[in-house]
């Protein structure tokens, strides 16, 4: 077993990475990718946490510049994290 430097890593993920070549959502063969990167610094014993954006869903900055209340967008761009953080 590789000896790592760090025991522990905070990996942060931007949404719109998981859209790969689309305009939205998430990209299948992107998210199998990171999975698989993921998995292997995991088999060599680092503690991986995890910190994803919701932006390839729903960004709240754009529904509060078209009158959407800021609050609410905010709240949508949080649920678009979790989607990307369950489909991850």
């Amino acid at each position: 077993r590789l000896s790592m430097h760090y025991k522990r890593i905070l990996l942060k993920l931007s949404g719109e990475a998981l859209m790969g070549e689309q305009q939205y959502g998430i990209d299948a063969k992107r998210l199998d990718e990171y999975a698989d990167e993921i998995k292997s610094v995991v088999e060599k014993g680092v503690e991986v946490a995890i910190v994803i954006g919701g932006g390839n869903i729903f960004r709240g900055l754009a529904g509060a510049s078209q009158g959407m209340d800021r609050v609410q967008g905010d709240h949508m761009g949080m649920l678009a994290t979790v989607i990307n953080g369950l489909a991850l």
